[in-house]
């Protein structure tokens, strides 16, 4: 077994349990994707065609305010799913930037063998069904946060979830991530440091 499929087949299975030949069928369908730092993995108004396992690295999410602000609307660290949900299902252009913080190794699908696999191999529909709700479940309990929860709290959050982030992202990415400012940021790290 390669060590692409090792890795694939480990969090096919860790995702939902699939017995071992079906998740080695599906890793043979994934091709190897190298993508630089500082690169756009999607860029926004482009219709997001590619369904990536992320293996190695650090991305962002983010899309502009009416302002023209950048607003970092996801962090990606390995392993984990990347891509922009509604413009790769409904074929719509995307709303999102989605960048490289770091080099980055993975593993894509473009949506025709996604679809394929997901009519003809029921794990693999299970495996993506799982995703989807986690991915659901992980955008809800980020949108009650930012009712009630402090900044503080969801500063210690996202540490405790993210421990690397203060390396690879720029503390401004971090601060629209929380919906503060900069200088509130600063603040609450000092308040930390101080601890």
């Amino acid at each position: 077994m390669s060590s692409c499929n090792k890795f694939l087949i480990d969090f096919i299975k860790q995702t939902y349990p699939i017995a071992d030949p079906i998740a080695g069928n599906i890793a043979e369908h994934f091709q190897q994707v190298n993508i630089a730092k500082n690169d756009f993995i999607l860029r926004q108004g482009r219709i997001c065609d590619n369904y990536i396992i992320l293996e190695k690295g650090f991305a962002r999410a983010f899309t502009y305010d009416l302002d023209g602000n950048d607003v970092t609307t996801n962090f990606y660290r390995q392993p984990a799913v990347i891509f922009e949900v509604a413009s790769f299902f409904k074929h719509t252009p995307s709303s999102e930037n989605i960048m490289a913080l770091t080099p980055c190794e993975g593993w894509q699908l473009k949506f025709e063998e996604l679809n394929h696999l997901f009519h003809t191999i029921p794990e693999f529909r299970e495996f993506g069904r799982t995703i989807l709700v986690n991915g659901f479940i992980s955008l809800k309990e980020r949108m009650l946060s930012l009712i009630n929860q402090t900044s503080e709290q969801r500063y210690a959050q996202l540490l405790h979830t993210n421990p690397e982030i203060v390396q690879y992202a720029p503390l401004k990415s971090i601060a629209s991530y929380l919906g503060i400012t900069d200088t509130s940021l600063s603040r609450i790290r000092k308040g930390i440091s101080r601890k």
